[in-house]
């Protein structure tokens, strides 16, 4: 079943949404919101040029424990050639242009204006964190961002104009949250980028559980 918000804030239980996680239409893109919506794992999707806003909340969850993740040979050899420099929070807004710009062209187009915006006021009040890949020359390469709730990062996009610099970036998340504490990379969908890192699917109740630590 598919819910209609209002202007309440609110959420239906997830686990009465479709069996593809799409849970919700409508509302709005407020803080308020949307850390509503994270809290329980949903998380907006939509195609903004065609579409009112998509709530989705899949019951299996595909996540990538810090600790767990995988760093292939060759990822090895490129960090240790020291060719990339790695940062956290200091090219929020260029991050997630670049997502935009990727996903437009990509024919997603789930991140547009509306999207963006709300992604930059959490950004603004603490709520969001990107993850910037430099090459030597100190241009942005690659990327990712997401909203941070509680242990857990909810990874939202990413990007690479080089080969290998979304990896590098989800690598160094991976060792930021290992060395703060944190528990859980929420993925949201599988791809077989994703997967090669060691994404796997875990049952919604046992997601929850490190989304209230």
């Amino acid at each position: 079943m598919v819910f209609q918000l209002d202007d309440k804030l609110w959420f239906p239980n997830p686990a009465l949404g479709d069996s593809d996680g799409m849970l919700a239409v409508g509302g709005d893109l407020s803080v308020d919101r949307l850390l509503l919506a994270y809290s329980y794992g949903i998380f907006p999707w939509y195609d903004f040029r065609n579409s009112p806003i998509q709530w989705w909340c899949p019951l299996e969850r595909f996540v990538i424990f810090p600790s767990e993740i995988h760093i292939s040979h060759s990822m090895r050899t490129l960090i240790n050639k020291g060719k990339y420099v790695m940062s956290f929070n200091q090219a929020f807004d260029e991050v997630i242009k670049n997502c935009g710009n990727l996903r437009i062209e990509e024919r997603g187009a789930w991140l547009g204006p509306e999207m963006t915006e709300a992604y930059k006021e959490l950004h603004r009040q603490g709520l969001a964190g990107s993850v910037e890949v430099w090459d030597e020359n100190d241009n942005l390469v690659g990327g990712l961002y997401g909203v941070t709730i509680g242990k857990c990062f909810m990874g939202e996009s990413m990007f690479s104009l080089v080969p290998s610099a979304s990896k590098l970036a989800l690598i160094f998340l991976a060792n930021i949250m290992k060395e703060n504490g944190g528990v859980l990379i929420d993925c949201q969908f599988e791809t077989p980028h994703l997967k090669s890192m060691g994404g796997k699917y875990i049952p919604y109740d046992e997601y929850m559980k490190y989304l209230r630590m």
